[in-house]
């Protein structure tokens, strides 16, 4: 049995993101990412715990996305011989990396994710944390992973799912009609998008995560903190009034609970592996893969 995927693109939902805020933004955010960034830092952490699962010892690991770089440190420590590239679309962030690389062992390349500067098949190792939710286009970079990543080379990622952030989601809705939070990607569409660009053996799995918050405005710091702001083309342009945010915080109220209002996060973990062959297209320009192709793993819920 076999399913078919259409061919060129997958994430209208990801074109929704206006590339030059989300670079603005998270240039801004270099300074401050890391005391806000909770949430990140644990999901770095289990993240890199995983690749206690693979048994070969990379001779080039790219950190994509690599923030405040300390993905990539931890990736030069555990692999010393490796050639380790941190690379990230804001040079605010390749700075406060080099501050972090004591050894001044980490590369730092400055580059967007969708059009990589890197040799084809020239990486062993791709790890990429929380980056994917601010590509405008999905498809164009995990075909760029599928280019740079040697045969059998490995992608290991996280990024987040639709549930995410899905309190505020609602309560902004009942301020207004714009779009104040970010879309994200399904776990299922994010698999069609790795299997249409020619990876292989692609597994995904859930973790569900909750922070709180005092109020409203304590989480909306927290997210301009680390350059999480709303990034979409159908964000409102002028100041939000008075009134509208405090039909926000109305609105949000009713999740309050033991005296906090939750944030909820659906995070993705996914991995797959660099193919030693292009995937096969038929005459209509559709692909087809057998639907055994995508392989779930259930995750269970951390608070």
């Amino acid at each position: 049995m076999s399913g078919r995927i259409p061919g060129p693109g997958m994430s209208g939902a990801q074109r929704l993101l206006d590339a030059g805020v989300v670079l603005r933004q998270f240039e801004r955010a270099s300074a401050t990412y890391d005391e806000s960034a909770v949430l990140q830092a644990r999901v770095r952490r289990q993240l890199l715990d995983r690749l206690d699962w693979i048994a070969f010892a990379p001779e080039v690991v790219v950190d994509l996305g690599c923030g405040t770089g300390h993905a990539a440190q931890a990736l030069a420590e555990r692999w010393p011989r490796a050639r380790v590239i941190a690379v990230d679309i804001a040079p605010g962030m390749l700075r406060e990396t080099a501050r972090h690389d004591d050894a001044a062992r980490i590369e730092r390349l400055c580059a967007d994710a969708h059009l990589l500067p890197l040799p084809d098949a020239s990486v062993d190792l791709l790890f990429s944390n929380l980056m994917l939710p601010w590509c405008v286009d999905l498809d164009a970079c995990f075909g760029e992973v599928r280019r740079v990543l040697r045969p059998r080379g490995l992608l290991t990622f996280t990024t987040f799912g639709p549930d995410t952030l899905i309190e505020l989601r609602e309560a902004w809705s009942e301020a207004d009609d714009f779009t104040h939070v970010s879309p994200f990607a399904d776990m299922h569409d994010i698999g069609d998008g790795l299997v249409r660009a020619g990876l292989a053996e692609p597994v995904l799995d859930v973790l569900r995560y909750t922070l709180t918050y005092p109020d409203v405005r304590s989480l909306m710091r927290d997210l301009k903190a680390i350059g999480a702001q709303n990034a979409t083309t159908g964000r409102p342009r002028g100041l939000t009034g008075k009134g509208r945010l405090h039909i926000v915080e109305q609105a949000y109220e009713q999740h309050r609970s033991d005296g906090l209002l939750p944030a909820s996060y659906e995070v993705v973990f996914g991995q797959a592996w660099g193919a030693t062959e292009a995937p096969d297209r038929g005459p209509d320009g559709e692909f087809t893969i057998p639907v055994s192709a995508i392989r779930r793993r259930d995750g269970g819920s951390l608070r």
